[in-house]
């Protein structure tokens, strides 16, 4: 076992980190759930003009239809297995490849919200990496079956400054990086 899975399994244990990942699920369902709603209800999306290329893009999903209602049932149902425990990390997979493609378009079309978009796809990356020990048997590595370790050498707080310090330093160069791109 590798000091990257003690890592991880130390993280696992800690009430903080226990704590930050309910924290995503619901930060992430709560973004999912009124953009669900209006597409359930056929209203707009945005008040973007048509002339915003991200306007013209909502308005042409808008007249899909059934699609922009499809849509709208997927982000409710997402967010919903978010919230309920046991569903949580097919939630975070469904949620992975919608999140991952608005923040495609947000950085195509230069929207504003650019920023945090991005980090709602970190907050579903960090929700998948949580349930790694679940999605270990499906990932192509080669793995030895052995239960959880007995960490040798813990961090305890110095990996709660660790992981938050390098959250705090991503998100600066997500805002940095964003302003110049």
């Amino acid at each position: 076992m590798n000091r990257l899975e003690e890592l991880y399994h130390e993280a696992k244990a800690d009430e903080w980190f226990k704590r930050f990942a309910v924290f995503c699920r619901i930060a992430l369902a709560a973004s999912f759930i009124p953009a669900g709603i209006v597409k359930i209800m056929g209203e707009r999306f945005t008040a973007l003009p048509s002339s915003d290329p991200l306007g013209h893009y909502f308005d042409a999903l808008y007249l899909t239809g059934p699609y922009y209602t499809f849509i709208g049932i997927v982000q409710i149902l997402t967010a919903l297995l978010l919230l309920i425990p046991r569903t949580a990390l097919l939630g975070a997979l469904m949620y992975f490849p919608i999140i991952l493609n608005i923040c495609v378009l947000t950085y195509a079309t230069h929207f504003t919200g650019t920023r945090i978009v991005t980090m709602m796809v970190l907050a579903n990356l960090f929700l998948l990496v949580w349930d790694y020990d679940r999605l270990k048997p499906i990932l192509p590595f080669k793995q030895a079956k052995i239960d959880p370790p007995v960490l040798k050498r813990p961090l305890g707080i110095r990996l709660r400054i660790i992981f938050f310090g390098s959250s705090i330093l991503v998100l600066a160069l997500i805002i940095i990086g964003t302003f110049y791109l």
